[in-house]
């Protein structure tokens, strides 16, 4: 297949803007044949699936025993963290800590959907701060240094900031919302890359940032894999990948029985990544991360792939809207829209050009593969 070919599956909407994608002789891309030969025949959510999940939660109950908590859920207020709340304290019995890191982007309606379920459920909130000014200032050095992924510092905040009060209070579960159905299809390395890199998060912080990361927490794949799972005991848990999860019904269901409000897209809950996914990611490097998206659920049956096709004719972002949004991501980083427009207006870059761990990342996920401890992924 030649590079400047454009090609777009058959069967779901992933295309050859994820450059590394193939194509058998039918068009079906390697998104989707991963699923029906990997993840789809060791996906159980029937009841094979909720009886693997209960030896887990009745584990997690009996080393809870005489503990203020048994586990710690992080919550964003989307979809998927949203519902597992719902899920961990209605349907499992269990009695979670939630909680959020607040890292300076949080949109309202997030917050008042953290709140909602939270005093509905009866269940304690802790947040996390993360220190502004350093968020800040490594936010514009991800947008100084042409990568794609300028999510990077949010996300990394908040797996570290997670796995530094799991092992400070020895808490051994964290659950999360993460899950096969609507996320079977992972974003391209090329798009988002590992945002748990330190190494690369450091390099560009010292490339281009202004002020030393004293408060910032840091984490690395070889801390959270390796040394607080097999050291401290700390395991991560998927509840939603045991259950039958269809995202419509639990959004109706959270909406019926908590008031919680919807966004436009997944992941919206934050402003910052709302900005970055739904008008820089495509407009600067034309990614689209709602094919990723849509191409899940079409694979778990729950958008047809003429529907997909329809939402992506429009583009990601409201051109009405965006000028203002634009200035309000300048306006709350301290710098100018002008400033601001000059980094869209930079030369691309991407994660090879800046120091990283991605070989550690490629040896584990095969031995994970090999270990049946992985399904899917990202190639």
């Amino acid at each position: 297949m030649s590079i400047n070919k454009y090609q777009i599956c058959t069967n779901c909407v992933m295309d050859t803007t994820d450059t590394k994608i193939t194509f058998d002789d039918k068009g079906v891309c390697d998104h989707c044949n991963g699923f029906f030969m990997d993840i789809l025949p060791n996906w159980h959510t029937d009841e094979r699936g909720w009886q693997s999940l209960q030896v887990i939660i009745d584990k997690i109950k009996k080393e809870g025993v005489g503990k203020d908590f048994d586990c710690i859920i992080g919550m964003s207020g989307g979809i998927d963290s949203s519902y597992l709340t719902y899920v961990a304290k209605e349907m499992l019995g269990l009695r979670p800590l939630v909680f959020h890191v607040d890292a300076g982007w949080n949109s309202q309606i997030a917050v008042n959907n953290i709140e909602k379920l939270v005093d509905k459920l009866g269940l304690d909130l802790y947040t996390e701060v993360i220190d502004w000014e350093e968020m800040r200032d490594l936010q514009l050095a991800f947008f100084k240094s042409g990568v794609p992924h300028i999510d990077t510092p949010q996300d990394h905040a908040f797996f570290a900031t997670m796995y530094n009060f799991a092992e400070k209070y020895n808490v051994r579960y964290i659950l999360t919302g993460a899950n096969y159905s609507t996320e079977c299809v992972r974003n391209p390395v090329e798009w988002m890359y590992y945002q748990s890199d330190s190494m690369q998060l450091l390099d560009i912080h010292d490339k281009f940032g202004t002020q030393p990361l004293l408060n910032f927490p840091i984490t690395s794949i070889l801390r959270h894999k390796i040394y607080l799972r097999y050291f401290k005991k700390i395991q991560v848990v998927t509840p939603l990948n045991y259950l039958p999860y269809m995202k419509a019904d639990a959004m109706r269901l959270l909406e019926e029985s908590f008031g919680w409000q919807p966004y436009p897209q997944k992941h919206f809950e934050s402003r910052f990544t709302k900005f970055y996914e739904g008008y820089w990611l495509p407009k600067k490097f034309g990614y689209d991360t709602r094919k990723v998206q849509y191409s899940s659920l079409i694979l778990t049956n729950q958008m047809t792939r003429a529907e997909a096709l329809e939402k992506l004719s429009s583009p990601p972002y409201d051109e009405e809207t965006i000028a203002q949004d634009f200035e309000y991501v300048a306006t709350k980083l301290g710098i100018s829209v002008e400033e601001l427009q000059g980094y869209m207006d930079d030369p691309n870059k991407s994660y090879r050009d800046y120091k990283s761990q991605e070989n550690i990342y490629a040896v584990g996920s095969r031995l994970m593969r090999l270990l049946g401890l992985q399904l899917g992924g990202k190639r």
